[in-house]
């Protein structure tokens, strides 16, 4: 296959741009079906939360994928800022990697915004608050007794597992997962996530997924997409909190894993031993 003299830096925002989209397909495709659809009298298949984690997951997995071998498969600020602060990633990238993300995202929401446009406008011909977290998150999914900062300190701590948990899954120094596997091993954190601390704020953990949709919806009709369902601004939750969340995680690995992760000549002198044991 030949190739276009591209830059370097333009390849690398092309494939974070194309696996965060890819990202959004799942993600926001499947809330605009469980949400809107299901509330339509759609089969109770379409699911409810699992099904929304399990897409998220799988959106992870695959974007990471299709981008992995040009840019690192990032897909995320949080990632991309916290690999440029702990992980040696050159800070000139972060930037335009932020962008293609972000932009990414934004196309990506526009699709299923335009997928879906008489479903959520007969589900909420208003376009109000009743859909606005099927694009972008809200403190309690737009229900629950959680005001701004219970979301922020749910953003900061599941953004923090999340970081702790890539950093695990890609140090070569810590028995990762093998086969090129890690891009499906972190899908399924991202679902572990959902499940576990999804109800506060909607799970977003990447400023990307919820700016980027945010502005889509905005342009497309949702006049309140930059306040929550108490009429406070709230929009920068998300982004701010993930990116905190994705340093105090990325630090807390490096701190309690990485830094205490003997050299490969320590662990081959400790092996030995049992290996010749075992011969024996």
């Amino acid at each position: 296959m030949s190739r276009w003299p591209i830059p370097e830096l333009a390849r690398e925002m092309i494939a974070e741009f194309a696996g965060t989209m890819i990202l959004i397909l799942f993600g926001v495709g499947v809330v605009a079906q469980v949400i809107a659809g299901s509330g339509l009298g759609a089969p109770q298949s379409l699911g409810g939360h699992d099904a929304i984690t399990w897409a998220w997951g799988f959106g992870v997995t695959l974007g990471v994928y299709v981008c992995a071998r040009i840019s690192g498969g990032h897909i995320n600020p949080a990632v991309t800022v916290a690999f440029a602060v702990f992980w040696g990633f050159p800070w000139r990238k972060v930037l335009p990697y932020c962008f293609a993300q972000v932009l990414g995202a934004f196309v990506a929401a526009l699709i299923v915004r335009w997928n879906y446009t008489e479903i959520l406008h007969a589900f909420d011909p208003g376009l109000t608050a009743k859909t606005q977290f099927v694009f972008s998150t809200m403190p309690g999914n737009g229900s629950l007794p959680i005001h701004t900062w219970g979301a922020f300190r749910d953003q900061i701590i599941g953004t923090a597992i999340l970081l702790f948990l890539v950093l695990a899954l890609v140090d070569p120094r810590n028995s990762p997962p093998l086969a090129n596997m890690a891009p499906l091993i972190i899908g399924f954190v991202v679902v572990a996530i959902g499940m576990a601390f999804g109800s506060a704020a909607g799970y977003a953990i990447n400023p990307a997924r919820d700016l980027g949709p945010r502005l889509a919806q905005y342009i497309t009709g949702y006049e309140s997409a930059w306040r929550d369902q108490y009429g406070d601004f709230y929009f920068w939750v998300p982004i701010a909190a993930p990116l905190i969340g994705g340093l105090l995680g990325a630090a807390l690995y490096v701190l309690l894993i990485g830094r205490n992760i003997p050299p490969e000549q320590e662990v081959t002198e400790t092996l030995e031993p049992r290996l010749n044991e075992d011969d024996s």
